[in-house]
């Protein structure tokens, strides 16, 4: 894949990035570098590999999987302007 100039200038727009051409010609070769470079990761054989999340053997730390309000309820609704208990309170709107 490479990118020309005018999805440069398109994904700057797009990010609300103001780029000159010039800026926008020098993005192009650059970012056409970085996507050959991914293209060469493609082709690495790692079949074998397994996933990892450090260089270093560790075993990840997990918290258990138990469902809670958090303990923060009534913090959640003291800016509300009407709350009764721990519940936003609002208007009717079905007659």
């Amino acid at each position: 894949m490479s990118v020309d100039l005018e999805t440069v200038k398109r994904v700057a727009r797009l990010a609300r990035i103001a780029v000159t051409t010039e800026d926008a010609e020098r993005m192009t070769g650059e970012l056409n570098a970085i996507l050959g470079f991914v293209e060469q990761l493609d082709e690495v054989d790692v079949s074998g590999v397994d996933p990892m999340t450090s260089v270093i053997p560790m075993v990840m730390r997990k918290r258990q999987d138990a469902v809670t309000d958090g303990n923060k309820a009534a913090d959640i609704v003291a800016n509300a302007p009407a709350a009764e208990e721990n519940f936003f309170l609002v208007p009717k709107v079905i007659e």
